[in-house]
């Protein structure tokens, strides 16, 4: 992990993302990618991308270059090399290019919780950047004065194609020397017996070289209040899920789970594309 992207409307959410951002980017020296967006009409913009014409937008930009040179400054940044980017795409376009362009490892994203990603990603947009980003994105919902996660839960199906993002999990629970939680949720409607269960999450993980796990099975009626209620129970540090990008979450997290939890979620939510 070389790089880091915190998308930023300049809000206390954003900032809170930006300091853990900064934690992280200390621990193993990394450079920080700063995005602000300004939505300015599609109509006005034309397809070189240039604003010459557009005092409007002008003037945003150098307000936004104002704003991150005042952020720059911040004490906890100090140290760090800092990018800067003031974009003119829809937000979660905007993301991907960026991304795109400096092979971003890890988005950090600030959120008030259960009314999404407060001014800068709300609605649709929180769904499409956990939903369609190659990128793992981390969720913050408070300020965390020092980010450590001890204890994360890697909620799943257990299904062969999570492999991937599982791995993702594992090296992200050795950067911080964390446990690592496996969770299966029992639904009335998506019932397992414990022991059928336990097989498959066993099978799952033979192999791999990871000791430092535990497999669990919790029952609740819905896989969203399962992931919260047991995380919530063991007071994790970290939720982890899997997402399928643009054809939606695989087929244990269906429908809006990914946005459910990102909005709803007390704790942290890091997803992994597969």
């Amino acid at each position: 992990m070389k790089k880091i992207l915190v998308p930023t409307d300049f809000s206390d959410q954003a900032e809170n993302a930006l300091k853990v951002a900064a934690q992280l980017a200390k621990k193993h020296q990394c450079e920080i990618y700063l995005l602000h967006i300004l939505e300015i009409p599609l109509h006005q913009v034309d397809a070189l991308n240039t604003y010459s014409d557009m005092p409007e937008a002008v003037f945003f930009m150098k307000l936004a270059h104002k704003k991150f040179e005042k952020l720059k400054n911040k004490t906890y940044l100090k140290d760090i090399v800092i990018h800067e980017t003031v974009d003119f795409h829809e937000i979660f376009k905007g993301i991907y290019h960026v991304c795109k362009k400096h092979d971003i490892d890890l988005i950090i994203m600030g959120s008030n919780g259960a009314s999404g990603l407060k001014e800068m990603l709300i609605g649709s947009n929180t769904e499409k950047v956990v939903r369609t980003s190659d990128t793992p994105v981390l969720v913050i919902k408070k300020e965390h004065e020092v980010f450590d996660v001890k204890k994360l839960v890697f909620a799943s199906d257990f299904n062969d194609e999570n492999k991937a993002t599982y791995n993702k999990a594992i090296t992200f629970a050795n950067t911080f020397d964390a446990d690592l939680h496996l969770l299966m949720v029992n639904t009335p409607n998506s019932f397992s017996t414990t022991a059928y269960a336990k097989q498959r999450m066993k099978a799952f993980v033979k192999s791999d070289g990871f000791a430092n796990f535990s497999l669990n099975i919790y029952n609740d009626h819905t896989i969203e209040k399962g992931i919260m209620h047991f995380s919530e129970s063991i007071n994790a540090d970290l939720i982890c899920m899997s997402t399928h990008g643009r054809q939606g979450i695989s087929h244990f997290f269906n429908g809006s789970i990914s946005e459910d939890l990102v909005n709803h979620a007390k704790r942290p939510v890091m997803t992994f594309k597969i």
